[in-house]
């Protein structure tokens, strides 16, 4: 699982030029699903997301999470993060989650969020989006999934 994570101080989603989410303050996050991936990398990288330290506290150090800040969160799905770009000019995305895996995680990933008392948007899965957001700092993090709980 692909967790990449922009604080931003507004964010939206269009599909087919209709905006189906906006958030305020807060998190976009980018989350691919891959093979491989299940409901336990999905609670645990919401809980990371959920407490990560990137806001400023009343000194600009980071030291709140979305959580402290009572923060809104926008979830997309987006499955172009589990590219391999190791060969040739072309992403390979034999990676990938099947659909009904990623849409199954994904909101599983959604709700664990929701779990911690954040009010989560979404973009709708499958479709073509237009993300449009605000980076706040420029604040962009990956989480590593290495850091994942071992199995």
């Amino acid at each position: 699982m692909k967790v990449l994570l922009q604080r931003v101080s507004r964010a939206s989603v269009r599909v087919d030029g209709a905006t189906v989410s906006s958030i305020a303050r807060g998190l976009v996050v980018f989350l691919g699903i891959e093979e491989g991936d299940d409901v336990d990398d999905a609670v645990w990288n919401a809980e990371k997301t959920a407490q990560l330290r990137i806001f400023p506290d009343a000194d600009g150090r980071m030291n709140l999470g979305v959580v402290d800040i009572r923060g809104d969160v926008l979830v997309v799905s987006q499955f172009t993060l589990a590219a391999s770009t190791r060969r040739g000019r072309r992403p390979s995305f034999a990676s990938a989650a099947e659909p009904e895996l990623a849409e199954r995680l994904y909101e599983r990933f959604v709700a664990a969020l929701r779990d911690r008392g954040l009010i989560v948007a979404t973009g709708t899965f499958r479709a073509m989006m237009e993300v449009e957001l605000v980076n706040d700092g420029p604040v962009t993090v990956l989480l590593d999934p290495r850091e994942a709980t071992p199995r």
